[in-house]
């Protein structure tokens, strides 16, 4: 589809339709369909709600964040978010959102803490197919094998390791904001514990206590998840290597199979 058109697709979509996530919260449905169309660097303050919250997005890439971690969501993730969970969004690029409210009783099923869930096609046809729905739809017929499959798709979905745990200590966040904004710079711990004013011996014990990680762990997180981004963008596997600071193709998919599996090309391949 070309952009004009999905633009006005979008557009037809959202037609007299709210926006506003509070207007979904009384719904007497097992799920419902938010739609919204966000601009570039558009930002969704501190939020959470009653329901359990399948963030996902057609088009675009959002960032994420709770008080436990971030996360990036290209088209091909969706975030699972238990009600009651504190939770902002900001927009990386123009973004088609396109999210899911299941009560609260059935959400239980899906766990306790965010994770990052790989969106089948099925997934996001079933999605969309809900999103053409009203707000509140009539659950019969086709509209409640729809829901049915949504809730046993969840269930199957793969969930990927992509949580960037986030830590407090202030010399950590000045540390994990730099290596954010440019995460192919092979900079050690001992450098930046020269920046920050703390011995690199306090910096490797603060990070395994605030994060659960090591240093290099972290990094290695934030790297794969710039690296997913980067080839959902469609980029070269030599291009994103390069940029991420690897010494050659093989280190990057040495370290990708490690994690995710599977070689960046099967990976890719396989979605």
């Amino acid at each position: 589809m070309n952009r004009e058109a999905r633009a006005r697709d979008d557009s037809d979509a959202l037609c007299g339709r709210s926006e506003d996530y509070r207007d979904y919260q009384d719904v007497a449905l097992p799920m419902t369909a938010l739609l919204r169309n966000q601009p570039a660097g558009a930002y969704n303050a501190p939020h959470t709600h009653r329901h359990g919250q399948l963030l996902y997005a057609t088009h675009g890439v959002m960032r994420v964040a709770t008080d436990d971690g971030l996360w990036f969501l290209p088209p091909r993730r969706a975030l699972w978010i238990p009600a009651g969970v504190v939770h902002d969004q900001l927009m990386l690029g123009a973004v088609s959102m396109r999210s899911i409210y299941i009560q609260a009783d059935l959400a239980a099923r899906y766990g306790e803490r965010c994770r990052v869930l790989e969106v089948s096609t099925l997934l996001r046809e079933l999605i969309l197919i809900l999103a053409s729905q009203p707000i509140e739809y009539e659950l019969e017929g086709r509209n409640a094998h729809v829901v049915a499959l949504i809730l046993s798709e969840l269930e199957s979905a793969r969930t990927l390791p992509l949580q960037i745990p986030w830590p407090a200590d202030r010399r950590l966040l000045l540390i994990c904001n730099a290596i954010l904004e440019a995460p192919g710079h092979a900079r050690t711990i001992e450098y930046w514990a020269d920046k920050v004013g703390a011995s690199s011996r306090t910096l490797i014990r603060l990070f395994l206590k605030q994060t659960g990680m090591t240093f290099r762990s972290w990094v290695q997180q934030v790297r794969l998840a710039s690296a997913l981004d980067r080839l959902d963008n469609g980029e070269a596997i030599s291009v994103v290597a390069k940029a991420l600071g690897y010494a050659s193709v093989s280190a990057f998919s040495s370290m990708f199979r490690r994690v995710m599996g599977d070689s960046p090309s099967a990976f890719m391949a396989a979605r």
